[in-house]
């Protein structure tokens, strides 16, 4: 017969005694489980064994009495420490903001390190030259700054297969201008200026004589000081680039998307392009920005420039090329090899021209005579009393007449 009373383990009230607690039990004893302490002794038990001592908590590991898991509310559980309980429970750790914020900050570290980084990269890259030079009767420095920007007829970077899909000729002796711009940066909107590249002006040096010759004679240095004298204005930085610079920095963002109004066809230049848009590559590029076969001949030519320029900076400043490190790392690195630079020039400066070519006004020199009869063959002769106006106003920071501004405008070839 057993010593335990009869019901002992039910929760409910048993049969003779108090509710919900063993016979003869206070109700202070009545807590969840059984209470040992008042249970009776077992034959062979001395009265202070463990089985008694662990009231409340469960029975020893040598008692009959099945060990009951521990309570939720326990100290141990509380801590992630209790037995049984899944790893962590109730103590993990997660991501604090302190923690968060650090890890941010980490990250913006090295984003910041890895942009300084490649911006000294990048300005290293740049081909510097001693083009501006300091002269008797050189332009003062004036209102904003003035940049002179060429394209070179250079087949530098050019492979052999290059040059004759380009049609651009190979073994070519001496270096042509056959783009000059000056693109004038003040208080208000940008202004791109092209010189025609056969304007006749007056060459240190030389006399009288198309204006790319001064290219030919004496590089961009004798271009600068040539550019000075005719316009009256001080030229702050220069920027050129050749035929090969060009096509590579066109590939490298993915191409430049235009819209052609006409088809465009001229052997001469290795071009052959249909009406409509579309994103030329930088065989088709150079192409386009080098073929004279309209009606105006230059004059058209200086405007498809411009407006190549413009498309090509709004490529290259996009939102998509800026985050887009898999072309805009390419794009600099393209750029920056491609270009030859005064030596006060830095990256910052020419990300600065980058902006401003983005949505300039464009214009040519004011034109008397597109056919003027030279005995260096037919050669542009400027409007003197407009140009005058227009460098002025350059110089001086005042607007420009609106009259004076021809803007830009595709058409097809002839």
């Amino acid at each position: 017969m057993s010593e335990w009373p009869e019901g002992w383990f039910r929760d409910g009230q048993n049969a003779g005694g108090t509710a919900g607690g063993l016979p003869g039990s206070s109700a202070r004893d009545n807590r969840a489980g059984p209470v040992f302490s008042d249970l009776p002794t077992v034959a062979g038990e001395a009265p202070g064994s463990s089985r008694r001592a662990a009231a409340g908590f469960g029975p020893p590991a040598d008692s009959a009495w099945p060990e009951q898991p521990p309570s939720h509310g326990s100290p141990a559980s509380r801590h992630g420490g209790g037995l049984g309980g899944p790893a962590g429970y109730g103590g993990r750790r997660g991501w604090r903001p302190r923690r968060i914020l650090a890890i941010i900050a980490v990250i913006v570290a090295l984003l910041l390190v890895a942009v300084v980084g490649l911006y000294f990269y990048f300005n290293g890259k740049l081909d510097r030259k001693n083009v501006l030079v300091g002269y008797a009767g050189r332009p003062a420095p004036a209102d904003g700054q003035n940049w002179l920007i060429t394209g070179s007829d250079s087949r530098q970077g050019l492979t052999g297969r290059e040059e004759r899909v380009l049609a651009t000729g190979h073994d070519i002796s001496g270096h042509r201008s056959d783009t000059i711009l000056v693109l004038h940066i003040g208080a208000g909107r940008p202004v791109l200026v092209s010189i025609p590249r056969d304007s006749y002006v007056e060459i240190p040096g030389h006399g009288l004589n198309k204006i790319n010759a001064a290219y030919a004679f004496g590089g961009p240095k004798l271009l600068a000081k040539t550019v000075q004298n005719a316009t009256g204005l001080y030229i702050n930085h220069f920027m050129g680039i050749g035929f090969g610079g060009l096509v590579s920095v066109v590939n490298a963002i993915g191409g430049v998307h235009m819209c052609i109004p006409g088809p465009m066809t001229d052997p001469k230049a290795g071009l052959h392009l249909k009406a409509g848009c579309q994103t030329l590559n930088g065989d088709q590029a150079l192409g386009f920005v080098r073929t004279r076969n309209f009606s105006e001949s230059d004059l058209q030519r200086e405007q498809d420039q411009r407006q190549f320029i413009k498309a090509l900076l709004n490529k290259m400043t996009s939102t998509g090329t800026i985050l887009n490190p898999f072309a805009s790392i390419p794009a600099a690195s393209g750029a920056a090899g491609a270009l030859t630079v005064d030596q006060g020039a830095s990256l910052y400066n020419l990300i600065s021209v980058a902006f401003a070519l983005r949505n300039p006004l464009t214009t040519t020199v004011p034109i008397a005579n597109a056919n003027l009869q030279t005995s260096a063959g037919d050669a542009v002769q400027w409007n003197t009393a407009d140009a005058k106006i227009l460098f002025n106003a350059l110089r001086d920071g005042t607007k420009v007449p609106k009259r004076l501004i021809s803007g830009s405008k595709l058409t097809g070839t002839v």
